[in-house]
Order: C-alpha cells, then structure tokens, then sequence
C-alpha cells in the first residue's frame, strides 16, 4: 500500500501565508473550504496496487498449443478423421480454458488487443473441443462435425468471424509489436483459407490454412516466450520488434515499469 504522490496531485502550501490561497488571490469562505476538502482526501488517499503477470503470456502458449495441433492434422501431416477425438480434451483445455481466462485477465492489465484475441480465439477452441466431446458422448450428430473436404457452411461462418475480427487485431498489433503482428496476420489469412474450404467441400484449402495455423503457432510461441523472459529477467532478451525501438535492444531494461496514465498515479496500463 502506497500513497499516491503523481502529477496534478495537490501539494500542501509551503507557508501559513499561502494556506488557502489559490491562483494569488485572498481566500475566502468558499475557498478555504475546498482547500480543507482537499487536504482532507489527500491524506486519506491511497492506490492498492495489484500487479498481475502479462495475461498473454499464458494466452499465447494457449493459442500455439492448440493452433499447432490442430494445424498440423489440417495440414496432412498426420492422423485421421478420428483423430480431434483425441485432440479435443487438450485443445479445450489448454487451447479454450487457458486462453480465454487469459483474455479476461487481459481487461485488468488494461489491454485491449488481448483481451480481443484471446477472448475470441479462446471461446473458438472451447466451442470446437465441446462440438468433439459431444461427438465422442454420442450427443451430436457425426455428420454435422466438420470434416475436412465435407460442405459444411455453418462451421464455416465459425472462421469468417474470425477472419474478420483477427485481422483487426492484427491492424491494432502494429502499434504493439511485429510479433502479435505477424502471428495474428497469419491466422486471419488461415482462418480465411479454412472458410473457403469448408464452403466449397474442398480439401486443399484447409491443407493450406493448416501450415498457415502451423506457422502462427511458431509466431505466437516466439512472442510469449519472448514476453516470459523479460518479465523474468526485467530486460529484453529477444526481440519483438515494438513500436517502441528504443525498449526492443537485446539487453535493454523495460522502458515503462509504470506510467501516470489516464490519471491513475502507479497504474501500468497494458501489458
């Protein structure tokens, strides 16, 4: 618990003379009352601050985990129409539960980005592990699970909301860093393909949105290991490419531990 001292907090009068002065001028009765309100929050003011870890730290181990699984098997590189059976209790855990916790503890780190894709790419992962755990349960019928190079225009529309709102993100990622950048154009331009293929009942796109997802997941693991070890040795140990250069040298300490921003004094806003 600290108190709070940051700019435009009110500072006590040096003198006697200037107590209840404002602006140069003889205090008054109205005056001298809002100068004792004043002093009075101020010395009972204080900000509890409550550091959390970089929620996408574990969100995008999350998304990678998940994306490169499930990539790899849209890819060909191995495994059956069977094998999301086997995916889905990982996938909906480590994929849906992880991230989208992750995306929630994002609104309390202040971060916008995030928030938005984690929480969209961790609801799509528990959406599609519980589509699977029903298949398995016998509680949904195994016609209507995606399969890949069967017509499925509902599962579709899954991929192009989330080609539209990634690429989004992945505009917003610029002002952040080349990393989230290229990880999130990766999987807007995969999520497309993947649309296409299940659109048309065709297998070749969704061969190439599966090494597109293969590729993200490499992005999105650099990027949160990337993130876990400045967090853990206070300077950057591989780069990002941020915005910011200055802070993005191998070696160079974190340029904004806090900031005075929004007027919350010892508030770090985002991640």
């Amino acid at each position: 618990m600290t108190e709070s001292r940051g700019p435009g907090a009110y500072e006590r009068p040096s003198g006697p003379e200037s107590r209840g002065q404002e602006a140069g001028r003889t205090p008054g009765p109205a005056t001298g009352e809002m100068a004792a309100e004043r002093e009075f929050w101020q010395d009972r003011s204080r900000v509890f601050l409550q550091p959390i870890a970089a929620p996408s730290i574990l969100g995008l181990f999350g998304l990678a985990t998940a994306t490169m699984m499930v990539g790899a098997w849209m890819a060909g590189w191995y495994g059956t129409a069977f094998t999301p059976l086997v995916l889905f209790p990982f996938v909906l855990t480590a994929g849906g539960l992880a991230q989208f916790l992750a995306g929630m503890w994002s609104y309390r780190a202040r971060d916008g980005l995030a928030t938005a894709v984690h929480g969209m790419w961790g609801s799509f992962w528990l959406a599609f592990g519980l589509i699977f755990m029903m298949v398995a349960a016998g509680a949904f019928p195994v016609l209507l699970a995606p399969r890949i190079g069967a017509v499925n225009p509902a599962f579709a529309f899954w991929f192009i909301a989330l080609c539209v709102i990634t690429g989004l993100c992945a505009m917003a990622a610029i002002a952040e860093n080349i990393g989230m950048t290229v990880m999130l154009a990766l999987l807007a331009v995969g999520s497309a393909f993947t649309a296409a293929g299940f659109f048309a009942g065709s297998s070749w796109p969704v061969r190439i949105a599966g090494w597109l997802f293969v590729i993200s997941a490499a992005a999105a693991l650099y990027t949160a290991g990337a993130m876990l070890l400045e967090a853990c040795f206070g300077r950057t140990i591989m780069p990002l490419g941020k915005y910011r250069a200055a802070a993005d040298i191998p070696g160079r300490r974190m340029s904004r531990p806090l900031e005075y921003r929004y007027g919350q004094p010892g508030v770090k806003i985002g991640q």
